[in-house]
């Protein structure tokens, strides 16, 4: 696998912790041949902000369902009938510079965010230094560490392009969640690529058969360890449906009667993203 960064396209319309995997199967898309579907529930509970909080349960889970048939995949994440989150990826050999890699139509130059998995800061917890690619190098293949400019220098070099969608459809509640939920994603995806490179000798020549085993293995360990969790908690909250009540109020006489205090939407641009008190970069300042 090549060194990469990510690119990312971002689209808006307007207790018991873990992830759960419940299926993990081989699957043929009409339209993209043989791959891999998955399935998992991924509880969240504690990690929703305090304004989120008063539209779900305190344990509930989202399903998350992917199609991999790469180098192209779908992920879509969804657990209120007016919230949903669609993923699409297409890995391609260059570094970045294909602006219309699905296919369909080019997309606008100020809803592009380039993620670089050197230079970009990440939230403080999740930084570790065995993962900072500045200090970072790999024993199996010898790559590391990686410098300033290294998008334009490095061979191999690959690109992970992202569409994200994401829509929540609540009066007064729009703008806020979905600038919430593109502000999560690019953190997740930016952790996950910098460690998808700083682990390289852990997965750097495992063949598809290894992978599956390692597949197989992480599946038991997870579930057990989400099924301890709940246990723990009292609840059999894995027997539990999705958490599918809808909540669609338009206005803010209903709001009001609910006690909760409309927020005013805003003319933040979509793929705006606030800035973290706290980040690191990987190379020190």
């Amino acid at each position: 696998m090549s060194l990469f960064f990510l690119k990312h396209s971002c689209e808006q319309s307007g207790g018991g912790e873990g992830v759960e995997v419940v299926k993990n199967e081989a699957s043929v898309h009409p339209q993209h041949g043989p791959g891999q579907l998955t399935e998992k529930r991924i509880y969240l509970s504690s990690k929703l902000p305090s304004w989120a909080k008063a539209f779900v349960p305190r344990f509930f889970y989202v399903t998350e369902k992917a199609w991999n048939f790469y180098p192209y995949t779908i992920t879509g994440v969804s657990f209120l009938p007016k919230f949903n989150i669609r993923i699409e990826t297409k890995f391609e050999n260059n570094n970045g510079d294909n602006d219309n890699v699905f296919g369909d139509m080019p997309t606008p130059a100020d809803s592009v965010s380039f993620l670089d998995i050197l230079s970009d800061p990440i939230p403080v917890k999740h930084y570790k230094e065995s993962e900072d690619l500045s200090i970072w190098q790999s024993n199996k293949t010898g790559r590391g560490p990686l410098e300033k400019g290294w998008r334009n220098e490095q061979q191999p070099v690959m690109c992970s392009y992202k569409r994200v969608h994401c829509s929540f459809e609540v009066y007064g509640f729009q703008t806020k969640t979905e600038e919430f939920i593109h502000r999560n994603i690019r953190d997740i995806l930016l952790v996950g690529h910098r460690q998808a490179v700083a682990w390289i000798d852990e997965w750097h020549g495992l063949s598809l058969d290894d992978v599956r085993e390692y597949e197989r293995a992480m599946q038991e360990r997870t579930n057990s360890k989400v099924k301890s969790n709940q246990s723990s908690t009292g609840e059999d909250v894995a027997s539990r449906p999705v958490f599918t009540r809808s909540v669609s109020v338009t206005d803010e006489l209903s709001l009001k009667k609910m006690g909760v205090t409309p927020v005013a939407t805003s003319d933040t641009p979509a793929c705006s993203v606030p800035q973290i008190p706290i980040r690191l970069n990987s190379t020190p300042e």
